[in-house]
């Protein structure tokens, strides 16, 4: 499997200045409105951000692990239960 592609500098500045943006506006649009669309909107805009810059991926990185009760909530809300299992091989 060769390693993935880096992203294009234009496409990766694109994705984090949007998830910027949500994260910005996404508090201020679910002020006024019902519901945690504005936590979704915050969500969604980290989401980008963490995709498309390394510092706030080793940001990220090093806050979970040094408050791992952090990352178990993080995990829990994104659904991780660890690594999948494969299938124990077929025997011939």
């Amino acid at each position: 499997m060769s390693p993935p592609r880096p992203r294009r500098p234009l496409a990766r500045l694109a994705g984090l200045s949007g998830g910027v943006l949500l994260m910005v506006f996404g508090p201020i649009i679910g002020l006024p409105t019902p519901g945690p669309l504005g936590f979704v909107l915050f969500a969604a805009g980290l989401a980008l951000v963490l995709r498309n810059s390394r510092w706030a991926k080793r940001r990220y990185v090093r806050h979970t692990r040094r408050y791992p009760r952090v990352r178990r909530a993080i995990d829990f809300g994104l659904r991780r239960r660890g690594r999948p299992r494969l299938p124990p091989a077929a025997e011939v």
